[in-house]
C-alpha cells in the first residue's frame, strides 16, 4: 500500500518537530503517512497549499506565520477554526473544497487536563497575551466552564476586543480584560500565551498572582526551563509545565481529523524529551 502524503507549512520550518510527531504516530497506528516539512515563500503559502492538494497531498499543518492565511484561504471552516480566526489543519472533503480546523484550543486543554490532571472547571485563569495563540485556545478553555477567565495584555484594548469576540461562549465564566499590571490576586492555573519568554523577556506581573497551588504554563517549550517558567518557579510555583505536550496533542487531534484514529500522545511526548 502506497503512502498518503502530509506536510507542516510554515517560514521558518527547519526546526519544526511535527514530521517527527506524526512519524512516530504512523509506526505507532499503522497508518500509511508520510509526512515532510514545507518552507513557503512569504509570500507564496496560497500556491503552495495549491500546488500540494494538486499533486496529491492529504492535509497540512500550518505554522507561523500562516495561519491566518490559511483561515482566509479554507472554502470551509469548522466552528472552532472560524472563531479562532486562524487555522493549523487543512484538508479537502469529498467536493474537492479545502476545509480549516484548528486544533490548537484542544491540544492545549487534553494537556492540562488528560496529561497532567489540571482541573479547569471552577477554576479561575488567567491566559496572557492577545494574539493568534491565545485567540486560538479561548473557546475550548471556555467550554470547560472555569469561573473566571482573565485575558491579560500589554494593549488593554486588544485583550478588551477578545473578551467582546468570546463574550457568547462565556456562559457563566466571568470574562475579563485588563493590562499585565492589573491582577492583583492569586489564580488556580496561569498560561503564557505570548512569545516574549523565548526572547528572556517577562510580562510585568505582580507576584501575587502565584499561589502555592497555581499551576504554570508556559505555550512556549524547550530543554530548559523557559524563562517565564523560571520566575514562577522563583516565585513560589511548585507546579510549572511547558507547551511541548500542547504540540503533540494539537497534532493528534488533526491526525485524528485527518485519518479517524487517536494516537497515543504520551510515547511520543516522551521520545520527544529524550531527543
Amino acid at each position: 500500500m502506497s503512502n498518503d502524503f502530509y506536510a507542516v507549512v510554515g517560514h521558518p520550518i527547519s526546526h519544526s518537530k511535527s514530521p517527527r510527531i506524526h512519524s512516530l504516530f504512523a509506526e505507532q497506528t499503522g497508518e500509511p503517512v508520510e509526512y515532510t516539512a514545507i518552507q513557503a515563500p512569504l509570500d507564496g503559502f496560497a500556491a503552495t497549499v495549491g500546488q500540494f492538494f494538486e499533486s496529491g497531498g492529504k492535509g497540512l499543518n500550518v505554522t507561523v506565520p500562516f495561519k491566518e492565511q490559511a483561515w482566509e484561504l479554507a472554502d470551509n471552516r469548522s466552528a472552532r477554526a472560524e472563531k479562532a480566526g486562524a487555522a493549523n489543519t487543512l484538508y479537502q472533503n469529498s467536493e474537492g473544497q479545502l476545509v480549516a480546523d484548528n486544533t490548537d484550543g484542544q491540544g492545549l486543554v487534553r494537556d492540562l487536563t488528560v496529561n497532567h490532571g489540571v482541573q479547569l472547571k471552577n477554576a479561575r485563569i488567567l491566559i496572557l497575551g492577545a494574539g493568534g495563540a491565545v485567540r486560538g485556545v479561548l473557546g475550548p478553555l471556555l467550554e470547560q466552564q472555569p469561573t473566571s477567565l482573565t485575558i491579560a495584555n500589554r494593549t488593554v484594548a486588544k485583550a478588551g476586543a477578545l473578551a467582546k469576540l468570546f463574550r457568547d461562549e462565556a456562559g457563566a465564566t466571568s470574562l475579563n480584560a485588563c493590562g499585565f499590571e492589573a491582577p492583583d490576586q492569586p489564580f488556580d492555573v496561569i498560561i503564557n500565551g505570548t512569545s516574549a519568554s523565548l526572547q528572556g523577556d517577562l510580562p510585568p506581573l505582580r507576584t501575587n498572582v502565584i499561589a502555592a497551588g497555581t499551576v504554570v504554563y508556559d505555550m512556549m517549550y524547550s530543554l530548559q526551563t523557559t524563562t517565564f517558567n523560571q520566575w514562577a518557579l522563583d516565585n513560589g510555583a511548585v507546579r510549572v509545565l511547558d507547551g511541548l505536550g500542547m504540540l503533540v496533542e494539537q497534532a493528534a487531534e488533526s491526525f485524528r481529523v485527518w485519518r479517524g484514529v487517536q494516537p497515543d500522545t504520551a510515547p511520543v511526548v516522551e521520545a520527544l524529551r529524550n531527543d
